[in-house]
């Protein structure tokens, strides 16, 4: 085994941040064992890493002490770089409640229903990342969401470069001055664009929601008893054909709650910028694990033909807590700070100080998890961090709950699907090819 600390101790100091970043890329799960154990709370000279969950915890529970600053030259006022004030809890509120958790068991046709047309399409031979795992969320941005009237590549393009640059161009990632500029320019190239896109869409999609209102007083009196005995019976309050764009711009809010046709706007474009690359990475590495784990593979196939998903959706959650999307959240203190006080390992964080916190050590815990390195589906929902936690828990997090298992299960059920070659992440942190096989139809 690896003895990582006196490795660390031999490393110059300007040179420790560096060996550590290889390590928890290319060996987190060991890495981070020996942290837990030997130096749950790690300072480097470029950012201090937290490694145990109820440190993890602690750290996420003070968003206004660890903030996420480093979002705010990435992101145009958007509720997720604001962190706990009025403009977020009141973004956030509105936008879940358009968000209905109603709506899941049609999602997930409409998911299954996306990923078996793209799998039969394409004949047993199947580039995933932009031809499945990317396209599959993107067409679920049309449909769904209502971002109608763009191609599926430009989404997917918009997407991927407000992800790669807030989210994976930090100063503790590793990148030359040059790439950095790169991922810079073509932020501000999409954003561009995807900024263009949204005002048409705005206003071709308020011309639409305008004349449905100007069909009169019958319509509407009509439109309202319908709901009335919807709700009555039981049924969902608005059909699913109401994407949420539609539902946006049907509301109407009172000028105090500051909820205008801009903001509508603003978060129909985070709606985009978030569900799509995660969503693939999260899909691409779970069939990956899998498959390199042919009895697990076994034990998944089983649970996919059951009608029920719960099971086969247990094992895809088990399998992102040994791959997730990222092993850590990074935040920066906004003053002079104090983790676990009272605690041998009590640490005294600086203003201005860059933290990581290890999300996927925290889930590998044996304080929080029985043998936690077990493959283990039935765990405790409430001690896993797939969707973030606390004030910043992702605002789709019910759909991608949905979402990621159904396209994992639609490859699944494929006979002999089989990679032709591992991920390819192209040098960064995304998946950007996966060539996966296949015999035939879903078993």
């Amino acid at each position: 085994m690896t003895d990582y600390m006196a490795q660390l101790d031999a490393t110059p100091e300007v040179d420790k941040f560096k060996q550590v970043r290889q390590w928890m890329d290319r060996e987190p799960l060991p890495f981070f064992k020996a942290l837990r154990e030997r130096c749950p709370i790690l300072v480097t000279p470029t950012a201090t890493l937290v490694t145990r969950l109820e440190d993890c915890v602690e750290v996420l529970n003070q968003p206004k002490v660890f903030t996420v600053k480093l979002y705010d030259p990435k992101m145009s006022d958007y509720l997720m770089s604001h962190d706990d004030d009025a403009f977020h809890t009141r973004e956030k509120s509105i936008m879940q409640g358009f968000l209905n958790r109603n709506d899941l068991s049609d999602v997930r046709v409409m998911v299954a229903n996306i990923a078996k047309r793209l799998i039969d399409d394409a004949g047993g031979r199947l580039e995933a990342i932009h031809g499945y795992t990317r396209r599959v969320p993107a067409t679920l941005v049309q449909d769904y969401f209502g971002l109608t009237g763009a191609a599926l590549d430009d989404l997917i393009d918009w997407s991927y470069w407000n992800q790669a640059d807030t989210f994976y161009n930090q100063p503790f990632d590793d990148h030359t001055p040059e790439e950095r500029q790169r991922i810079v320019a073509e932020h501000a190239r999409t954003s561009t664009a995807l900024g263009t896109y949204i005002v048409e869409l705005m206003a071709r999609r308020l011309l639409a929601v305008k004349a449905e209102q100007a069909r009169g007083l019958l319509f509407g009196l009509w439109y309202g008893l319908k709901k009335l005995l919807d709700r009555l019976s039981g049924r969902r309050r608005a059909p699913l054909s109401d994407d949420i764009v539609t539902r946006m711009l049907r509301s109407h809010w009172a000028d105090a709650v500051d909820f205008d046709l801009k903001r509508i706007g603003v978060n129909a474009g985070g709606l985009l910028i978030g569900a799509i690359e995660t969503t693939s990475q999260a899909v691409a590495q779970s069939v990956q694990f899998l498959l390199d784990h042919p009895d697990l593979l076994a034990q998944a196939r089983t649970a996919a033909a059951k009608d029920d998903p719960t099971e086969f959706d247990a094992i895809v959650f088990e399998v992102l807590r040994f791959v997730p999307i990222s092993p850590y959240l990074f935040r920066q203190a906004s003053q002079a700070a104090v983790i676990a006080r009272g605690t041998e390992r009590e640490t005294v964080i600086p203003a201005g100080a860059y933290v990581l916190i290890l999300t996927q050590s925290a889930m590998f815990d044996p304080r929080a998890f029985d043998h936690p390195d077990t493959f283990d589906p039935g765990r405790n929902w409430y001690h896993q961090f797939h969707f973030g936690y606390g004030a910043h828990e992702c605002l789709g997090r019910y759909i991608g709950a949905v979402m990621i298992p159904e396209m994992v299960r639609q490859l699944v059920l494929r006979p002999s699907l089989k990679a032709d070659r591992p991920i390819d992440y192209a040098g960064g942190h995304l998946p950007q090819t996966y060539p996966l096989s296949w015999a035939g139809r879903a078993e």
